[in-house]
């Protein structure tokens, strides 16, 4: 499912920028980034502020973060349009990092814009780098997959053709991320996605909450949980059988729970719970 040597680090947003921690984390999931980048605080990290309506005051926002946490070798790329993801200045930048960090605003805006670009290009090699770091959180996070949701009701029920997805950046396949998942009552469309190519891995991301993907698994990161549905299971449903905007039935579809520390094998496609040692009875 990972085609990249690199790592990536999905985050559901809200990503505990004022450094609150709970009795089972020790670390912020922004510190988590910044200790997994080649030269940790030395490392040179990039934010990529695209997705955002506001990306000047955006990047200042975690330029202050980011060097508060100990990091201060951090720039923001301000590219608002493809022919600035195509400037050589941009470019070089990229080349020179170690780290970058995609933040939250629309995913369509994040993808039209770097997609296809000389900047996007450049990511896609740097990520098989084995050292590198891609962190996106909210847009960030779910504009990494091949697939992404751009619209969607959040309702109690999964209803037929209420999901919008786009293509993504395709830095990992066979998987799509939603993100403020808990908060706005996102599983419903995470359902209909799933059930539609049960293939594909659903990957729900509650805030403060994070995957780190590499080498072919995932580790839960932060104080939140994510929600993983797994579709190849599935032995019926009635997607075929009722019309636009009917509520969807799924028999025997699979879903995991997964909290700080606990890894998710994408080829094996089993999950392993890890306990911290402090919440052990």
């Amino acid at each position: 499912m990972v085609n990249i040597k690199g790592k990536v680090l999905v985050i559901g947003g809200a990503e505990d920028k004022n450094g609150n921690s709970n009795p089972f984390s020790n670390e912020t999931i922004l510190e988590r980034f910044i200790d997994e980048t080649r030269q940790k605080k030395r490392s040179r990290i990039e934010i990529i502020t695209s997705a955002s309506s506001i990306p000047e005051e955006v990047g200042k926002d975690y330029l202050k973060i980011f060097k508060k946490l100990g990091a201060e070798n951090c720039g923001a790329l301000i590219m608002r349009t493809r022919q600035e993801a195509d400037d050589p200045a941009n470019i070089e930048r990229l080349k020179k990092a170690d780290a970058v960090y995609a933040t939250g605003g629309s995913q369509l805006a994040l993808t039209s814009t770097l997609g296809g670009t000389e900047f996007y290009k450049l990511l896609t090699e740097k990520l098989q780098e084995p050292d590198f770091v891609y962190a996106g959180t909210s847009a960030g996070a779910a504009a990494a997959s091949e697939s992404m949701i751009i619209q969607g009701g959040s309702t109690d029920a999964a209803y037929k053709g209420e999901v919008t997805t786009a293509t993504g950046l395709g830095l990992v396949k066979d998987i799509v991320f939603d993100t403020h998942f808990i908060e706005r009552g996102r599983i419903a469309r995470l359902f209909e996605v799933v059930v539609s190519n049960p293939a594909v891995l659903g990957v729900g991301l509650e805030e403060n909450t994070a995957l780190l993907i590499h080498r072919n698994k995932m580790e839960a990161v932060g104080t939140g949980m994510a929600i993983l549905l797994d579709g190849r299971r599935i032995t019926n449903s009635n997607l075929l059988e009722v019309v636009e905007g009917a509520p969807l039935s799924i028999e025997n579809m699979t879903l995991h729970l997964m909290s700080e520390h606990d890894i998710f094998d994408l080829k094996d496609m089993k999950l392993k719970i890890l306990n911290p040692p402090e919440a052990e009875v």
